[in-house]
């Protein structure tokens, strides 16, 4: 198959991107800076979601277009650094479908389907709840965000494209992503759960997340995925696991008011509670290389 990847050279998009060259299939890699990745089987083309549609040429001959771009979340939050978060998911993706949509019009051969990254912060605080698929949206910022970007990805169905979306978890890799925070955290003896530890976390391993994106896409999913492991934990046991995998104490308990001193407005978002669980993925059949805690820290940190 041919593919075009939005966000191909971040820490998802690298993954998934490895795994389709493994599989023989061709890569279009959309991005913000020039591409460094010379392997057979990619091309490269710039396209900054802030500013308009990606090149055309990036998705001609496209089977498949999976969409990860969007402005890191976790960063300090002010004004402005909330409305890139919001305009490059939502104008971004809206851009994006722009483009498959004009597309689908000129070409004999459009993209079949979309597969958008999301995120679980769709549903917001939602305690001990379990949360699937059908849950509702919650309320605040990121889930505004959440139902808006949504929205966006849902209209490349008017041009005939199936349409998968992977409201993505907390996602664990040893080359990027909140774990490069984490592990020099515990292993300077710093480590500790936040706040009172009892909050979900809706974690996957990042091998998992990758393999999840093109099971969608050449599966005939359509509608929402939770992209996160079938076995969610608590932040305590996520620690205690942390700390033992490292061989170190989980010493500390972040407070609240910490969490709103160090990072600002997103400071306490850290302790929302998700439980979320992959239902759809598992009825689909989707079968996780890493479904336990436990295993996945051993793999990715010993």
């Amino acid at each position: 198959m041919n593919y075009a990847i939005s966000g191909g050279t971040g820490f998802i998009g690298r993954r998934i991107v490895t795994r389709l060259l493994e599989g023989g299939h061709s890569v279009a890699i959309l991005g913000r800076a020039p591409p460094r990745d010379n392997r057979a089987g990619i091309r490269s083309f710039l396209w900054d979601p802030m500013r308009g549609e990606p090149p055309a040429e990036s998705l001609d001959g496209a089977d498949a277009v999976i969409h990860l771009a969007g402005e890191p979340v976790a960063q300090r939050w002010n004004e402005e650094i909330k409305r890139r978060i919001r305009d490059s998911r939502v104008l971004g993706t809206r851009r994006l479908v722009d483009a498959i949509g004009r597309a689908a019009r000129s070409s004999a051969k459009r993209p079949r389907v979309l597969v958008s990254a999301l995120a679980v912060g769709f549903c917001g605080d939602r305690g001990d709840e379990a949360i699937t698929e059908s849950s509702p949206p919650g309320a605040g910022f990121l889930s505004d965000v959440c139902r808006e970007w949504e929205a966006e990805a849902d209209r490349a169905a008017d041009f005939g494209v199936r349409v998968a979306k992977l409201r993505v978890g907390f996602v664990l890799g040893k080359d990027g992503g909140a774990m490069a925070q984490l592990v020099p955290v515990f292993r300077a003896f710093a480590g500790g759960r936040l706040g009172s530890g009892r909050q979900w976390m809706p974690w996957i391993h990042l091998a998992d997340v990758a393999e999840m994106f093109i099971h969608a896409a050449e599966n005939a999913a359509s509608g929402v995925w939770n992209a996160t492991a079938p076995n969610p934990v608590r932040n305590a046991e996520f620690t205690r696991e942390m700390a033992s995998v490292l061989h170190r104490p989980a010493l500390f308990a972040v407070p609240r008011f910490a969490l709103r001193l160090a990072f600002g407005e997103i400071g306490p978002r850290m302790l929302d509670s998700a439980r979320a669980v992959p239902d759809a993925a598992l009825r689909a059949g989707f079968r996780f290389q890493y479904p336990e805690l436990a295993p996945a820290l051993h793999n990715l940190l010993d």
